[in-house]
């Protein structure tokens, strides 16, 4: 498998956001955190959440659930250079989330222009556990080395009400669902005793090849092992062979286009989230494929 890295900073700068290239410089040690997280504060709110944009497909400026998911992911790669913001988008997310402790899937938009209709009809008075779960996950690996992200009564709430959700599940779920609800496990399993259990339940639910077609998605959207598991070293990694895994790594290798990046394979809403994607999903395979020792 040939990874051309070569090219990537030149379609980086041609297709991605200062963002992603700050994140891509960070990650191959070009950068550093204070550029990425420089970036990154473009997108704050005053409130101390965050929009504009930093969910791709959800363009409005307000905060958003959607879009904290992105702020822990850059946090987390920061790593030891924690930020304040981090514990403020905590506070932020306690303010919009619903009693039973479960964010909303999003919240009303003020300029709904260019937002996919997943975004814009999201239920703002019912807890979903697909954004909670998966930026929970984000907010878990943020906080094992950012104490006050850690110990944050939201968190608390927030993954209370994840397990007693997943604890619930009578049905498989939503393929979205299924792989946010498997990663949280992930990132709790070493500090939750109900994780592991948990996860082995979902696992059962995932196919031998790990692949789990999207419901309601484009004709070839589905879902793929490194979605699940994309780390060595982790949990998650038991639930698949490690042929199937030596399998997609292959598969994402081969996916890198031409022009030098990735591309993906849902739904294009808007020519700025088109782009944006783009650049995101080639800094998420390089970052998987160095930490598989494949770039």
């Amino acid at each position: 498998m040939n990874v051309n890295l070569d090219l990537i900073p030149g379609f980086l700068a041609g297709h991605g956001r200062l963002l992603d290239r700050r994140r891509y410089d960070l990650l191959t040690g070009a950068g550093d955190a204070a550029g990425a997280l420089a970036a990154l504060e473009g997108y704050r709110n005053a409130d101390g959440g965050y929009g504009w944009g930093l969910e791709p497909d959800l363009r409005s400026p307000e905060s958003q659930p959607g879009a904290a998911l992105h702020a822990f992911e850059v946090f987390e790669e920061a790593g030891a250079v924690t930020s304040p913001h981090a514990a403020a988008l905590c506070d932020w997310l306690e303010t919009v989330t619903l009693p039973d402790g479960g964010l909303p899937f999003s919240l009303p938009l003020t300029v709904p222009t260019a937002t996919a209709p997943w975004w814009a009809g999201g239920d703002h008075a019912t807890s979903s556990l697909q954004i909670t779960a998966i930026t929970a996950a984000a907010a878990h690996r943020v906080g094992a080395h950012d104490p006050a992200v850690a110990a944050h009564p939201w968190l608390e709430r927030a993954t209370r009400y994840c397990l007693d959700a997943i604890q619930a599940m009578e049905e498989p779920p939503h393929a979205y669902v299924l792989l946010f609800a498997v990663r949280f496990l992930d990132a709790l399993y070493d500090t939750h005793p109900r994780a592991a259990d948990l996860l082995k339940r979902l696992g059962a639910v995932i196919p031998g090849d790990g692949r789990v077609p999207v419901e309601g998605g484009t004709e070839n959207e589905t879902l793929r092992p490194l979605d699940f598991a994309p780390f060595p070293g982790r949990p998650v990694r038991d639930l698949f062979e490690p042929s199937v895994i030596a399998a997609d790594l292959v598969r994402l290798a081969g996916e890198q286009q031409d022009d030098g990046g990735w591309t993906v394979d849902y739904a294009r809403i808007s020519p700025a989230g088109s782009l944006e994607w783009r650049g995101a999903a080639t800094v998420s395979a390089v970052r998987i494929l160095r930490a598989n020792g494949l770039a």
